[in-house]
């Protein structure tokens, strides 16, 4: 058994190429085929989209279950932690972006941002595209490889608007603009808390903390995450928190000691009753639960 979750970088993948750190993309299938060890949990450091057309099974994300069907969209950041189980033969296709792609064009990285599947607190990770768009989704994707084949003048700058236009299409399936992607005061204040949030988990544990970097009460930061998320702000420190938790349980070269050190824990035994109380289970009953083979 290997115990140790791989981490992937994107010139570790065997695709088609614009530059080993930018980007690469690919038909489902010869991507599994070259890179059989995807299917193992593992982790990326760069932005992953796989879009599916054929093929059933299950996708875990982040330590939660998605179905994979045909149809299925699948938005993941950097630092995500996934693996697949497929039932029957796969395809679709699967595009890989560096966290720096767009700055590189000189086009904003935020761009990214304003769009809910990227971010690492939301639910809409996994999307169905309606029957009547999956023609147009494919013909994107098939574009996207053309210029990949092509490598032609300002291949990466259509690619980027390929992307984009992907990205909207996806939104829009999704139904009303979500609150997070409005240029309203409050949204862009909860945006600023998520990204503190990113920035500073492991130090900062209270609200009133965030707060304070925001200039606002902790009573405004509180009442901002109850009526935008139905989550209070400490359900939500403690949430990134729990997930880099699970993110670090799973590689076995880390014991539950130095996963409680690394994330500021006091001392181990007070990690393990935090993980429980709000699991259920202990750090090492979660961790066999991806290691239960000999």
């Amino acid at each position: 058994m290997k115990k140790q979750y791989p981490t992937f970088d994107i010139f570790h993948l065997v695709t088609n190429k614009i530059s080993n750190d930018m980007l690469n993309a690919d038909r489902f299938r010869g991507y599994l085929i070259n890179n059989p060890t995807i299917q193992n949990i593992h982790k990326h450091s760069f932005y992953h989209l796989v879009y599916f057309t054929s093929g059933k099974g299950r996708h875990v994300i982040d330590f939660k279950s998605y179905p994979i069907e045909p149809g299925c969209i699948y938005f993941m950041s950097p630092g995500q932690v996934h693996n697949w189980e497929f039932e029957s033969d796969v395809d679709g296709y699967v595009v890989n972006f560096s966290a720096t792609f767009f700055d590189k064009l000189f086009l904003s990285s935020s761009a990214v941002d304003q769009f809910p599947f990227f971010n690492v607190f939301s639910n809409e990770q996994m999307m169905k595209i309606k029957d009547d768009m999956r023609s147009e989704v494919v013909k994107i994707f098939e574009a996207l490889l053309n210029e990949l084949n092509n490598n032609t003048y300002q291949t990466p700058m259509m690619i980027a608007a390929e992307l984009l236009r992907l990205f909207v299409i996806a939104s829009r399936e999704l139904g009303p603009v979500p609150v997070l992607s409005r240029t309203s005061y409050n949204s862009i204040l909860l945006k600023q808390f998520f990204d503190l949030i990113q920035d500073n988990f492991k130090d900062m544990r209270l609200p009133k903390d965030y707060a304070a970097l925001l200039y606002i009460t902790s009573n405004h930061l509180n009442f901002l995450c109850k009526d935008q998320l139905n989550m209070s702000a400490g359900e939500i420190i403690r949430s990134r928190v729990l997930l880099e938790a699970k993110r670090m349980l799973v590689n076995y070269e880390l014991s539950v000691a130095n996963i409680a050190m690394e994330l500021n824990f006091f001392d181990t035994s007070y990690f393990i009753k935090f993980f429980k109380k709000y699991t259920q289970l202990t750090p090492e009953a979660f961790r066999k639960q991806y290691y239960s083979k000999p």
